[in-house]
């Protein structure tokens, strides 16, 4: 796939900066608070109890891949619309694709290994191997992150070399004078793309998945012995089950989205100043954020800190009212 693109004279047209500051902008804006309350409950945790806990690791990982995944893209957009022909500088254009990769990958195998591991504490199973996954998941997630992180940075070093190459034709015939201009060329190998992509997202999206319906196996069990015991309520592991099962739906429709809005932007088949550019940035930023804030909901915990911090926060607010009208 070849894009012509904008010379350093042919700037992105100011509705796609304004559009692509604001929206974007502020799903980043939104997903790094969000995010850094995760890390910094969880870091907090890490600090007064001198260890993490299993599950505040995974959020730690998570945050923290998120917050930096956040702040390229908003690096990455600033750079691309302000300054054209320094962003598509073949170096630069790469080490940008390949650090947005590398984060994109390891955002998403932390969010499979937390489903992963609420899955692993939640379900009941008998299987042998379920068994000894349980009584050693504490033991083996500290080797599952890492390893997640050496594997991602493992795929999206092949953006590098083998999906992209710019060059520059200066010899682009300007229609408004008698001189010549140039164009930045991205060549864009979609075969090595599709490949290297669908690998890196797929191998841990399969493991997601097969948690996801291990987990509905679960409660299907659950709720016939529930039955039979002629119980009506709902007991806490029924509650716990639903709870990660909203969870991972609610994860699967944002990763699907984001999926197919990323392999569009990644292929460069839209022009700079298309709308579908800025629509793909749009979902794109939408996804860790939106997942942010389901993880505070969705967790007691996170939750809970969060409405005393909400509490501070106006508390703070109105006491310096009051002392301003006072002061008055």
């Amino acid at each position: 796939m070849m894009e012509t693109c904008s010379s350093p004279e042919d700037k992105p047209s100011m509705f796609v900066i304004i559009t692509s500051f604001t929206i974007p902008g502020m799903e980043c804006i939104i997903g790094i608070i969000g995010n850094s309350f995760i890390m910094v409950t969880n870091g907090a945790e890490w600090v007064q109890n001198r260890k993490f806990s299993t599950g505040g690791r995974i959020l730690f990982f998570l945050s923290s891949s998120r917050i930096a995944l956040q702040s390229c893209m908003m690096m990455e957009s600033f750079t691309s619309l302000i300054f054209p022909s320094f962003y598509k500088e073949d170096t630069i254009y790469d080490i940008f694709k390949v650090v947005f990769m590398f984060l994109t990958f390891c955002s998403l195998w932390f969010a499979t290994w937390l489903n992963i591991f609420y899955f692993v504490k939640i379900a009941n199973f008998n299987h042998p191997l379920f068994l000894r996954l349980k009584w050693r998941i504490t033991e083996l997630m500290p080797w599952l992150l890492w390893s997640s992180v050496i594997i991602s940075f493992c795929y999206s070093v092949l953006f590098y070399q083998q999906v992209y190459y710019t060059s520059c034709n200066h010899s682009i015939p300007d229609p408004f004078s008698n001189s010549t201009k140039k164009k930045y060329i991205i060549n864009t190998n979609v075969i090595n793309l599709a490949i290297i992509y669908n690998v890196g997202m797929f191998i841990p999206l399969i493991l997601f998945m097969l948690a996801a319906i291990l987990l509905i196996i679960s409660l299907k069990r659950h709720t016939l012995q529930m039955e039979s015991n002629t119980t009506g309520s709902r007991n806490p592991s029924m509650e716990a089950h639903i709870r990660a099962i909203k969870s991972i739906s609610s994860f699967l429709i944002l990763y699907i989205f984001n999926f197919v809005a990323l392999l569009l932007y990644m292929s460069n088949i839209f022009d700079d100043d298309s709308f579908w550019i800025v629509f793909c940035k749009i979902i794109i930023a939408a996804f860790p954020s939106g997942h942010s804030v389901l993880l505070i909901l969705g967790n007691p915990k996170l939750r809970n800190t969060w409405g005393r911090f909400q509490h501070q926060i106006w508390s703070c607010y109105f006491s310096s009212c009051s002392w301003t009208l006072s002061g008055k």
